[in-house]
């Protein structure tokens, strides 16, 4: 029988959830303008305003405002970053340093250092533990590097009754949910096989538009992977829905197959390269039409933030001879990212009417595109998931929020600079969420190797 770990890690998103109990945000009291660099849909501009008011974007401008609180941020700001492949629960654990080279997912996934360090820790939280304090301590990791959302939340350890911190693309968000996740390919014997019908069934009806696999993870040239290339095209799953996840064991002849389908690819080099030494043809699918959109996939093998992310993939892009321009790279991230993820009216847009998921970040370059590309964690000043204000600098914080006697505010140090967090958002009624402080103590009880946030 699978045990926890079996069920956190392989399982995915495959059913429809219902909706988690109505619960407004903590909105600031008044609207309010953030003033720095701004990337819009369009262009950046070295000087605008956006203003928020209740939850959503009121004006996107490059005329002050003279009717509400004007914050100077002298940063760029942003749509938050969607970081579209994870293991987010997986990120308590501290960077593994792989042996050797793997051929496939499936050979370290079988390897014994892999289950001592990675598997059997994580049956020990799972039984151990409330549920939900993996999947918060990620999201603060989230928060702390600019993303304000993510894929991969497994069913094992996230309720889907209740909406979390960081929106999950693949779980319930925005009064929907209308995408699927797997992470393997079912096999012809596998009970999971009629689930993965039920799905491909559903992209064509318009009740899911996105789809989430893992496929083809390896070095090119290996027979398994080449082997679940073709039983994914004989499966029918190969639609303009679904979002491949990896493929670095792809030709580029079958990027070219992937692109004539319609399908996306996400992109997580960093992992592929510490446990594959290569790396998915992502210049050669961007070239063949593939929308291309980046995941810092888990702490163990991946990078430590989708900030850093970025920088891996533009010298991959770089190395493969597809330079990358900053703007492009910026908007594998927020624009380009929303549009995989089917969530193009609401994410990756600092525009009128959308929902204030905004990030700030420190400016330490004449172009706003550039800055961005530069950033690691420690630039993050401000992030604002639907006009929440649920990590920002100390002095920000005190400005803005409309939370500020809640218990789950903590005061942190993030790489020197003072920042506050606020960890009190759950949509469900029923618990009553945790400090930051009182879910690091949970975890390093029982896995004193926690990986930090801060580091």
């Amino acid at each position: 029988m699978a045990g926890p770990f079996e069920r956190a890690y392989k399982r995915g998103v495959t059913e429809k959830v219902g909706p988690p109990p109505s619960r407004p945000r903590a909105l600031p009291p008044a609207p309010f303008a953030l003033h720095g660099a701004v990337i819009t849909p369009e262009e950046a501009w070295s000087s605008g305003y956006v203003t928020v008011a209740a939850g959503s974007i009121s004006a996107v401008s490059k005329r002050k405002p003279t009717d509400v609180q004007v914050v100077e941020t002298d940063g760029v700001i942003l749509p938050g970053l969607i970081d579209l492949h994870g293991h987010p629960d997986f990120n308590v654990f501290a960077a593994w340093e792989p042996p050797k080279l793997y051929a496939n997912r499936y050979r370290w996934r079988a390897s014994a250092p892999y289950k001592a360090l990675v598997r059997d820790p994580q049956n020990t939280i799972l039984s151990t533990l409330p549920p939900q304090t993996q999947s918060r301590y990620a999201e603060v990791r989230a928060l702390a590097g600019g993303v304000t959302a993510i894929q991969g939340s497994s069913a094992a350890s996230t309720s889907t009754n209740a909406e979390p911190l960081v929106r999950n693309v693949d779980l319930w968000i925005f009064g929907d949910h209308k995408a699927r996740a797997m992470i393997d390919l079912p096999s012809s014997s596998s009970r999971d096989v009629p689930r993965l019908k039920k799905i491909v069934a559903d992209l064509g009806t318009g009740d899911v538009n996105a789809f989430y696999l893992h496929l083809c993870e390896g070095v090119r040239g290996d027979e398994r992977s080449a082997g679940e290339f073709q039983a994914f095209l004989a499966s029918g799953a190969a639609t303009p829905a679904t979002n491949v996840i990896h493929g670095s064991a792809l030709l580029e002849a079958d990027l070219h197959t992937l692109a004539d389908a319609g399908c996306r690819l996400v992109w997580s080099p960093q992992s592929n390269l510490r446990l594959y030494g290569s790396t998915t043809l992502a210049g050669a699918a961007r070239a063949a039409g593939m929308p291309v959109a980046l995941g810092a996939d888990w702490l163990p093998s991946g990078s430590t933030s989708l900030l850093g992310e970025m920088k891996v993939a533009r010298r991959q892009l770089a190395l493969e001879g597809h330079p990358i321009s900053a703007a492009d790279l910026v908007a594998m991230v927020t624009s380009v990212a929303a549009g995989v993820a089917g969530l193009s009216e609401h994410l990756g847009s600092v525009a009128v009417g959308r929902p204030a998921d905004l990030l700030v970040l420190e400016r330490h370059h004449t172009d706003p595109y550039e800055s961005v590309c530069l950033a690691d964690p420690s630039w993050v000043e401000l992030v604002s998931i639907g006009g929440d204000i649920t990590y920002a600098r100390v002095d920000w914080f005190g400005q803005l929020s409309g939370n500020a006697a809640s218990p789950t505010i903590e005061s942190l140090l993030a790489w020197g600079k003072p920042m506050r967090l606020d960890n009190g958002f759950q949509s469900s009624t029923t618990s009553r969420p945790r400090s930051l402080s009182a879910i690091r103590g949970l975890l390093t009880g029982a896995y004193p190797t926690v990986g930090p946030i801060y580091a």
